[in-house]
């Protein structure tokens, strides 16, 4: 068993529950890489020197069976760009808040290992959206993929802005509001959730747009089929606006013609049999939970 640990919360609280994975894996004489930031804040407490490291650059590839992320849904979008299309599954150790993609607790965290090697899970294939890669956008470091969402919104203003879409070169409508919010499956108990979107398995063939608080009322999310390609234009008081790909958020000039649609690789998530996305609403959505029942 080959496994990458990676963390961007530097909690001394976190630690013992790390230190917990790291000795299960080695019950299981795992090999173990840790990232190189989190690594150095691990050796300051523990003896982590026989470890390997790695980066966003080096030291992973897909020989890889498993990349467990510590902390909330946001570490797991960072832990993305690591990944990226290299076709490790990745599984997440909740130490945040909500943690609806880190489904384990971190008291359960020897369970990840455990059921991992009995072979209780399954691998859900997740679909991530994509800038073009020809935009020039400097800020996003040619990081142009979004687990999430991609989002256009206001800078610099109260006023609102007005996104001009099209799908598959055919006009839309106008959106006269504070944003609009493209969302896979994956990103539909996100963002787009709070915006009033609907949720979305995350096999589903989808994306949503979703409106951020639109002035035209009748304006509300749409479900697309997920081969539909996207094209958005941005107008308004200021010379720029905010584009937003999961946490990375660039500045892009109004008027430039942006175009979005599905990633050519998908990410791996590791869904425990214990952990359903089923389960996973009922609990961290609370559905079905009624002072009636």
């Amino acid at each position: 068993m080959k496994v990458a640990v990676y963390s961007q919360m530097y909690q001394e609280d976190t630690l013992q529950y790390v230190m917990e994975l790291l000795d299960e894996l080695e019950k299981e004489r795992a090999e173990i890489a840790i990232e190189e930031e989190f690594h150095a804040f691990l050796s300051k407490k523990y003896n982590s020197e026989n470890y390997a490291t790695f980066t966003d650059i080096e030291g992973l590839d897909s020989s890889f069976d498993m990349f467990v992320s510590f902390g909330g849904d946001g570490t797991i979008l960072r832990a993305t760009t690591y990944v990226r299309d290299l076709g490790v599954p990745i599984v997440g150790v909740n130490t945040g808040r909500l943690g609806f993609l880190s489904t384990f607790s971190k008291e359960e965290v020897r369970k990840v290992v455990q059921e991992f090697k009995k072979g209780a899970y399954t691998i859900v294939e997740r679909s991530l959206v994509e800038v073009d890669k020809g935009e020039d956008i400097p800020e996003l470091n040619g990081l142009h993929f979004a687990l999430n969402e991609i989002t256009v919104s206001r800078k610099d203003t109260t006023s609102m802005i007005t996104v001009e879409t099209y799908l598959n070169n055919e006009y839309l409508t106008s959106y006269w509001a504070d944003g609009l919010i493209v969302s896979t499956p994956t990103g539909s108990t996100g963002y787009s959730l709070s915006c009033g979107g609907p949720v979305i398995v995350p096999t589903a063939k989808s994306l949503v747009l979703t409106p951020i608080a639109p002035h035209n009322l009748n304006a509300r999310p749409l479900v697309i089929s997920d081969d539909t390609q996207i094209r958005l234009k941005v107008s308004g008081r200021e010379d720029n606006h905010l584009i937003s790909l999961d946490s990375r958020i660039a500045s892009v000039e109004n008027g430039k013609e942006i175009r979005i649609k599905k990633a050519d690789f998908v990410v791996k998530m590791i869904e425990y049999t214990s952990e359903s996305f089923l389960k996973t609403l009922r609990n961290k959505l609370l559905w079905g939970e009624d002072r009636r029942n």
